[in-house]
């Protein structure tokens, strides 16, 4: 057993290089684990940098300095933010205010359409089984309220630290992009000289980010603005709020897409009933689906993602439990990384180590 062990480990760890990268990967990963809640602000503006660069990098190209050009891109994005977030917040937040008002009407109408099943339905549904459905719904969104309004009193304390964190990104952004070099450099001469494998890995995964972050972007831009027109072309309520959940949802693949339908169909039968005009809101929203599974996804992460469905769910599932929303946000190239580093590895055949060996 022990010799079965020291074999692997030749074949696997001879190359300097591949322990270097191992060390490398072990030391950011505890990093990110200790210190991920206190450093949120750097990851997410290493985030819209990784965003950012890609245009910095085409005005550079253009003999514009890079400061110059880091000084155009981060105020253009900026303003651009601004103008979403100061156009949409209002509309957004008064129909979620619309809607929580309506919530309770919502519940009480379902609860009379379940009670009339049992005399539509009586050999299949009893009176004590919607009963008993109803005392467990209202027990569930009474725990759910409370969970709610503790998160919501909690959040009261956090911002004045999210004023802060509106500062402190924009100039980490900018710093970010602006001594993207030095700060490379700088963080070179601390690793070994052994570090093939990393910079090799470490190229490979810089473009495979870049591509994820700016496709998911422009995905989450596209889903959101279309399903907004069609549900405000079909005259549906919040169209906004709905279809922002929508466009949000593709940042969980499969899982998110899934979760954002039940809110869509519950707004949609409670305005339409079970008519045409629901049916026309959920035709939309299946082709809105189709397309973007089968079109969009396709065309926009056809170089950054190339993993199995089953993949991607479990890498949703594990790195979200590690890291939350940011470990869903990365868990694509978090198993691209994986992937990139098991097809990087060196191995000496086994018959090279068994020689050796006997040597």
């Amino acid at each position: 057993m022990f010799k079965l062990f020291s074999d692997w480990y030749t074949r696997k760890f001879s190359d300097p290089h591949a322990v270097t990268l191992v060390v490398i990967l072990v030391c950011i990963a505890l990093f990110i684990a200790l210190f991920s809640n206190l450093l949120m602000p750097v990851f997410v503006a290493i985030a819209l940098a990784f965003l950012l660069d890609l245009p910095v990098n085409k005005l550079t190209q253009s003999s514009m300095s890079r400061s110059s050009a880091t000084v155009i891109v981060v105020a253009t994005f900026l303003g651009f933010s601004l103008l979403a977030v100061l156009g949409l917040m209002p509309i957004i937040w008064k129909q979620s205010s619309n809607l929580l008002q309506e919530v309770p009407h919502m519940i009480s109408q379902g609860q009379g359409y379940l009670l009339t099943l049992p005399e539509k339905y009586p050999d299949f549904i009893h009176v004590s089984q919607i009963e008993s459905f109803i005392v467990m719904v209202n027990d569930n969104l009474l725990e759910w309220g409370q969970v709610a309004l503790k998160a919501s009193l909690n959040s009261i304390s956090d911002i004045v630290a999210l004023m802060v964190y509106l500062i402190l990104v924009p100039l980490m952004v900018f710093f970010f992009l602006k001594d993207k070099t030095e700060l490379m450099n700088s963080i070179a001469q601390f690793l070994p000289k052994e570090r093939r494998m990393a910079i090799k890995v470490s190229q490979e995964m810089n473009q495979q980010i870049l591509n994820y972050i700016r496709g998911k972007v422009i995905e989450i831009i596209i889903v959101g603005a279309s399903t907004t027109i069609a549900f405000i072309f079909l005259d549906l309520q919040y169209a906004l709020l709905l279809g922002v959940l929508v466009g949000l949802s593709v940042l969980v693949p499969y899982v998110g897409a899934t979760v954002v339908t039940i809110p869509v169909l519950l707004v949609a039968l409670f305005q339409f009933g079970l008519s045409s005009e629901f049916g026309y809101v959920m035709l939309a929203y299946g082709l809105i689906q189709a397309i973007d599974g089968n079109v969009i996804v396709p065309l926009l992460f056809s170089e950054a993602v190339n993993l199995h469905p089953v993949v991607i769910i479990i890498a949703v599932i594990f790195f979200g439990g590690l890291w939350g929303f940011w470990g869903i946000f990365f868990a694509i190239p978090l198993a691209t990384l994986v992937k990139a580093v098991i097809n990087a590895w060196p191995s000496i055949p086994a018959a090279d180590v068994i020689s050796e060996g006997q040597k």
